[in-house]
């Protein structure tokens, strides 16, 4: 499904790791290699997510039957991930969903699409990463029973600012880690899981109550909303190499490769992790909010089979495993900024990178900042409902998965049919077509999967308040629709300047 690139252009991305540079990169560095995209994206993606939400999926579900939401978060994500394959090998730079919606949406709204991803992730992508830190903090309570409120916040933002520390690095030094990290990720999974199989009881794993698969009530329907949900949040981040496009080498082979791989990888960690829970630990146990088996799960499945000892090491394990997802989402969500300001749809100065480190300097800064402002107000909210309104608020225009970022896909195959494509979607479009209908009815029902909390609402909200802040912008930039709308199709202009050289 790819094409090698010319001998010529490996040759020169050998010896200049900015060579073959995006258009308008501002001088980022290519020096990830294909095996590092693949573990930034695992790493990213697994973190602290099912080791804190296995409980969350089988209560909206109420029961074993939970397994569902985890195998549609699957599906979804696998067909998603082939929309973002195709746009990243295609159009390989900071920002993934960015420059695809500048790229594809320009034609009509202008600037409108690539100023609403900014709108949506300056503050939206920080605050999920922050998310991961309570998840670390509340699993740390299984090492230290006795951690006060105060304690935890405090360790929240000691994490925040190791984090930040150990990104202010090269971009190749920072990749290197995210290994490191990924290898540990892999030992912690495996001991979770080998743990769950020892006492694994399949009665436990697959009875399910009275009426679990009634397809014709609302019940279990409510039930695939509220756990696709918490399933987009478990594996969000296949799109982290593609946000780092422009500093990954050979983008057109590395980033198809790194988005399958991981999700088909991770989407079996995640339904092996569930049914193991499942089969190891009585699931009502799950239910009791103050229970080990509610708040930290794996290591509880560990306790199960191997004693505390045991269970202690593997939570150490499990708590870098989270970290590693706070690290790589900290680091991809500086990117899009950082693009957006070079463009001038941003402040300038989040253009800046280090003079001597080449990462976006100002960007990465916010990003820490605004990630310690969102762990200080999510320690106080509950976590299902904090995933549910983060989730929803990035549907229908996002920098994740999201109704645009499907639009985009097709606006792009219809406007620069012409664009050189190293990967297409399989099956296209069908996968394409699965993903949107996906977004439109999680966002339908994501009031009722959250009583009270209004997340439609919000999120409509939110968008309204990033269209006010567009016209105003545009009104001083004398731009679409108070100027002229230009047409700059980048990436087929450096493809017809390659081919005429």
């Amino acid at each position: 499904m790819t094409e090698p690139e010319p001998p010529a252009a490996v040759e020169s991305a050998r010896t200049n790791p900015s060579a073959d540079a995006p258009p308008g990169s501002g001088g980022l560095e290519r020096r990830i290699t294909a095996f590092q995209a693949t573990a930034l994206n695992m790493a990213g993606m697994v973190g602290i997510g099912p080791f804190i939400t296995i409980p969350l999926m089988v209560s909206t579900f109420g029961g074993p039957q939970a397994i569902v939401g985890f195998a549609a978060g699957a599906l979804l994500a696998l067909c998603d991930g082939l929309g973002w394959a195709e746009l990243s090998a295609a159009m390989p730079g900071a920002g993934g969903a960015y420059i695809y919606h500048r790229e594809a949406f320009q034609y009509r709204t202008g600037k409108l699409m690539p100023f609403m991803i900014i709108w949506t992730t300056v503050l939206g992508l920080p605050l999920v990463v922050s998310t991961g830190v309570i998840g670390i903090v509340q699993y740390l309570g299984f090492l230290w029973p006795s951690m006060t409120t105060t304690e935890g916040t405090l360790v929240g933002l000691a994490v925040i600012a190791f984090t930040m520390l150990l990104l202010w690095r090269r971009v190749g030094s920072v990749a290197r880690l995210t290994v490191v990290m990924w290898a540990v990720m892999v030992v912690a999974v495996a001991a979770v899981l080998v743990a769950a199989f020892v006492r694994f009881d399949p009665s436990r794993a697959f009875t399910y109550p009275p009426g679990a698969f009634d397809v014709g009530s609302g019940h279990f329907w409510s039930g695939v909303a509220g756990g696709l949900g918490i399933a987009v949040y478990d594996y969000m981040g296949y799109n982290n190499a593609a946000v780092m496009g422009a500093e990954v080498a050979r983008p057109g082979r590395s980033l198809p490769k790194a988005t399958v791989a991981s999700i088909i990888g991770v989407m079996g960690i995640y339904l092996l992790l569930q049914i193991g829970a499942l089969g190891a630990l009585d699931w009502h146990r799950m239910l009791d909010p103050d229970s080990t088996a509610s708040k930290s799960v794996a290591s509880a499945v560990v306790a199960n089979a191997w004693g505390p000892a045991t269970a202690n090491a593997v939570t150490v394990l499990i708590l870098v495993t989270a970290f590693a997802s706070v690290f790589v989402g900290t680091l991809t969500a500086s990117r899009t900024p950082y693009q957006a300001a070079l463009d001038g749809l941003f402040l300038r100065s989040f253009a800046r990178l280090h003079p001597r480190h080449r990462f976006p300097l100002v960007g990465q800064l916010a990003m820490g900042l605004i990630m310690a402002a969102g762990f200080l107000v999510g320690r106080y909210a509950d976590l299902n409902v904090l995933i549910q309104l983060l989730v929803t608020a990035g549907l229908l225009v996002g920098s994740s998965g999201s109704v645009s970022q499907t639009l985009a896909l097709f606006v792009l195959r219809r406007r620069q049919p012409a664009l050189e494509r190293p990967y297409r979607m399989w099956l296209y479009p069908l996968p394409a077509l699965v993903a949107l209908v996906t977004w439109l009815f999680m966002f339908a029902a994501a009031d009722h999967d959250a009583p009270g909390a209004h997340p439609v609402e919000w999120s409509v909200a939110w968008l309204l308040a990033g269209c006010a802040a567009f016209l105003a912008w545009s009104r001083r930039e004398r731009v679409w629709p108070f100027g002229t709308k230009s047409i700059e199709e980048r990436y087929l202009v450096r493809q017809e300047r390659a081919r005429s050289s």
